[in-house]
């Protein structure tokens, strides 16, 4: 039994902070001493004991890989963690196999630029910040299987990071099947003559060179001279992700150019279909799935050929029947054919309207100023400009539906992803095309009625206007849609162009020229050409390098190009391996996987963590995520993240587990089958007159204004955190309250999917409703229990099982806000109804229900009342319907709407009674004194209501 208070001012056993804070460690060194929260698996290192089994069901909880700061948790980094924590206890009382772990995302930036800036190695860093979370996350008491805890910078996990890109490296997709495959199934194809290269040769013609970059050609990993995001500030290429919408790094804000690199690349973009329909498998917000739908941007249309010189000039449109509004082209200053272009062009702006000049004398002066110009811009800059810049070609095209000879410009509006890096520009009904037109002094051609395009673009619908030819195409008076498809039928037949389905999505830029990441099973010959590695040479670790920085550039050059830092470590990266034709001398990859790697499958390790043989053995995979019913995708049972991760994580994740599922090494389609959304703590920050923000906790308030360091500042409102200086460290409310009140409070915020505001003199609340059920068990003064074993009345009952009941549905459903509520409404009446001794049976089911939300004083208070076993596991308290109903209702009485009397009346009586007796009410007979009873209405449940007249 826990020792007494040393407070001389409080009772000698008063649940104080002091005393909360004792029984928290003693119950936090049982359950590890304990096991408590291990989850067996079916087979395997951590497969049920001889003699015992598994439970029949089973849950799979996941929280949202946490990156492991230096600088510690806030009170906010903990309010997911906390829901699965109370949702995964709760199911383990109902019976079930729970699997509820945390590992760390821990390679990243972050720790590389400490160890630049400090010389630390990142690893040293890394797990110190791993060890300080996991001090901090371990005192609140989280039910996490330890066991099953990985970090993606332990060389036994980043191993299989390395094993699934080789998977992915190592199959193509089939079109067809509409699934990946190996590649040794390929080239068997390619061998027999039953397919031809992705450029229509026959493969067995080719020498071996040929056929290798033929086969790479079909890899669902591959090498592309693509356009990157180059941050010379940084050393490093970054996602499009990791730069703002002005054109500067997240980290550090410094410029980044628009730079095209050899880079590796998967081909997410073959799974655009399979990413939008199997998104209906899922149980996720919609808002969810909307982003992801709008991210991946599948859209119906044609390719439509324009001849520009002789050249195909492809751009793709959604809407081919406003081609004959089409008054000028415009391609992305990347495109490969604007080279050509210009010099096939006139080659001189003569005669040429002064705004389509660019910053140059031609229009090959003008078009390399012009990109000069947009190389720092990124893809959102560029694409949210208000202001329409361009530089004319000297070249023009000719419209196919019209035979019209059409200006072709390059401007930064225009990207070379998405679609064919070129649009035929249509000023009439499109916003943007009119913003250029009417900078450019470009002719509007109105192709669908219902608008004045001279002012503005008219984008609603209407029928065709001015589109016919002489060869047969005429869709004037046609409705969209009839349009659309008359269109594409014209232009197939006559070979200018086909239906075609587009997407927003590309492939996936997957390098970083860092030191802290996963290497590449990849290594070079003397030729360049790229091998992967067998198996059996992974992990391929990182070495060990004197300086982690990258080569220094002026972070303006944008001429200059990346050198990673693993380019230094010259013994690591020239090595000599017999690849099955002797032994040869090869060069490694020295670029790094980018940070999303090791969180794109670590659902699947949390399930096997031991296995050295395999990612994860089948058996436990089918066991913990496998699908449970026919058209069940499979997946985590409930995943719990920020929705700032709506989309690229999740869609990565999900990416590489449909191909993991295509090759036969998971049972499940998905990886995550029910997503929750939490959302945020926030809390005051306040600036000074330089608009910096100050130490929220240094400031004081006086007379309603608020100071810092005698200096008045302004206060402001947002997500708590580091940057606001507004953060509330966890360890300090653990201290001064305790880990079970700090839980309390914050799950009894608001609902867990919204964002709730953080205010410290509120957290006594929770502690105190700890308090009070704690004196319902324990008397202060002694610490004996003083439980009676006296029956519950009935009033007792009703009150017992409405709150299983509502408690029960709240944890379901994850509003354990309202279980807080509910509980503190029982305990409240407990305290009122019994003021010095309650009935057991009253107080043991109230203990099982706060167990889940405030698991230390709930161990303590069932230890306190007489059992050995751990509360975790206890059966949860089931309701009795009966109670649930009441015996007499009051039910107000309405004459013509105005509410005259209330009445108490059975639950079960029927109509007539009802108004018999409201009919007997003294109030009620006044005001019908005199009057026509003409209606007499009784809503069940709910009122009265007398018509007079």
């Amino acid at each position: 039994m826990t020792t007494p208070t040393t407070d001389s001012s409080s009772p000698a056993f008063r649940y104080t902070p002091q005393l909360a804070n004792q029984l928290e460690k003693t119950w936090q060194q049982h359950w590890v001493d304990n096991g408590t929260f291990n989850a067996a698996n079916p087979v395997g290192d951590l497969a049920p004991a001889d003699g015992e089994t598994l439970p029949e069901d089973k849950l799979f909880v996941q929280d949202m890989f946490p990156y492991p700061s230096g600088a510690g948790l806030h009170v906010g980094h903990p309010l997911g963690y906390i829901a699965t924590d109370v949702y995964a206890r709760y199911n383990r009382m109902l019976g079930k196999n729970v699997l509820h772990t945390l590992g760390y995302d821990s390679f990243g930036l972050p720790a590389e630029q400490y160890a630049i800036q400090t010389g630390t190695h990142p690893r040293t860093t890394t797990m110190a910040n791993i060890e300080n979370m996991r001090r901090q996350l371990g005192a609140l008491g989280l039910g996490h299987d330890s066991r099953r805890s990985v970090a993606t910078t332990d060389p036994e996990y980043y191993r299989w990071t390395q094993w699934i890109f080789l998977q992915i490296y190592n199959s193509w997709f089939d079109e067809q099947a509409q699934k990946a495959r190996p590649i040794a199934e390929l080239i068997e194809l390619l061998e027999a003559g039953e397919m031809s290269t992705k450029d229509g040769l026959d493969y067995r013609e080719l020498d071996d060179v040929d056929k290798q970059a033929a086969v790479n050609d079909f890899r669902l990993v591959y090498r592309s001279y693509s356009m990157v995001n180059w941050c010379p500030g940084l050393g490093t290429v970054l996602a499009n992700e990791e730069v703002t919408s002005n054109g500067r790094s997240e980290r550090g804000n410094f410029p980044v150019f628009r730079k095209q690199l050899s880079q590796w690349m998967m081909r997410i973009t073959a799974y655009s279909d399979r990413l939008i329909d199997d998104l209906e498998l899922l149980d996720w917000p919609e808002k969810v799935k909307a982003m992801q739908r709008n991210w991946i941007g599948r859209s119906r249309g044609a390719e439509v050929d324009f001849n520009a010189q002789g050249h195909a000039l492809t751009v793709f449109t959604t809407r081919p029947d406003t081609l004959f509004g089409a008054t000028y082209m415009v391609l992305a200053p990347e495109h490969e054919l604007v080279d050509t272009l210009v010099a096939g062009g006139s080659g001189s702006y003569d005669g040429v309207d002064k705004r389509w000049q660019g910053a140059g004398s031609t229009p090959a002066e003008a078009v390399a100023a012009y990109r000069a110009s947009i190389a720092a811009k990124s893809d959102l800059e560029r694409q949210e400009n208000k202001d329409k810049t361009g530089v004319f070609l000297g070249a023009y095209a000719t419209n196919p539906v019209n035979g019209a000879q059409i200006p072709i410009f390059i401007a930064d509006y225009v990207l070379t992803g998405y679609g064919t890096g070129a649009i035929m520009a249509v000023p009439a009904h499109d916003t943007r095309d009119h913003e250029f037109a009417t900078a450019f002094g470009l002719p509007i051609i109105e192709v669908v009625a219902g608008g004045d395009v001279s002012e503005a673009a008219y984008t609603d619908s209407g029928l065709t206007v001015n589109s016919a030819n002489a060869e047969g195409l005429d869709i004037n008076g046609l409705a969209k849609t009839e349009a659309i498809e008359k269109t594409i039928e014209w232009l197939v037949a006559a070979e200018l162009g086909q239906e075609k389905i587009q997407y927003k999505l590309r492939d996936w830029l997957f390098a970083r020229q860092r030191y802290w990441g996963e290497p590449f099973p990849i290594v070079y010959d003397a030729q360049g050409r790229a091998h992967a590695l067998p198996e059996s040479m992974l992990p391929v670790e990182l070495p060990e390098v004197a300086d982690y920085q990258p080569v220094s550039h002026d972070p303006e050059d944008a001429d200059s190009r990346p050198e990673p830092p693993l380019a230094k470590a010259r013994e690591w990266v020239e090595v000599e391996l017999d690849l099955g034709d002797g032994p040869q001398m090869y060069t490694r990859d020295t670029n790094v996987m980018p940070q999303w790697a090791g969180s794109s499958w670590y659902q699947l390790r949390y399930v096997d963590p031991t296995n050295e043989d395999a990612l994860c053995d089948i058996e436990n995979e089918r066991y913990w995520t496998g699908p449970q019913f026919d058209g069940d995708c499979g997946g985590v049972d409930l995943y719990v993240g920020g929705v700032e991760h709506a989309v690229l994580h999740l869609l990565y994740a999900r990416f590489w587990h449909k191909v993991l599922f295509d090759l036969g090494h998971v049972s499940s389609v998905e990886p995550y089958r029910r997503l929750y959304n939490q959302g945020y703590i926030q809390a005051f920050a306040y600036t000074d007159s330089r608009g910096v923000y100050v130490a929220a906790e240094q400031v004081e308030e006086l007379d309603g204004k608020f100071y810092y360091e005698g200096e008045e500042v302004t206060q402001e409102y947002g997500k708590m955190g580091k940057s606001l200086k507004n953060a509330v460290a966890p360890d300090d409310i653990c201290d001064n309250y305790g880990a079970d009140t700090l839980r309390v409070y914050e799950m009894s915020m608001g609902p867990l999917d919204t964002s709730r505001p953080w205010a410290t003199k509120d957290v006594v609340g929770a502690q105190r409703f700890l308090q009070r059920m704690w004196r319902l068990i324990v008397d202060e003064e002694t610490g004996e229990v003083v439980t009676t074993d006296a029956a519950l009345s009935d009033e007792d009952n009703k009150h017992l099982h409405r709150t299983i009941e509502g408690v029960r549905d709240d944890y379901n459903n994850l509003r354990v806000n309202t279980v807080v509520a509910k509980l503190i409404e029982y305990v409240n009446y407990l305290t009122k109804t019994y003021p010095k001794q309650v009935p057991l049976a009253a107080v043991e089911p109230l203990t099982i229900m706060a167990a889940p939300v405030a698991p230390h004083i709930a161990e303590e208070l069932w230890k306190r009342l007489g059992h050995d076993e751990t509360i975790t596991f206890a059966p949860f308290p089931t309701y009795e319907d009966k109670w649930l109903v009441d015996d007499e209702i009051e039910l107000p009485v309405q004459i013509n709407g105005k509410v005259r009397a209330r009445i108490m009346v059975p639950a079960d009586a029927d109509k007539d009674a009802i108004i018999a007796q409201a009919l007997a009410e003294p109030n009620v007979e006044s005001h019908l004194e005199g009057k026509n009873l003409v209606k007499q209405i009784v809503v069940p449940g709910r009122m009265v209501n007398l018509v007079v007249k």
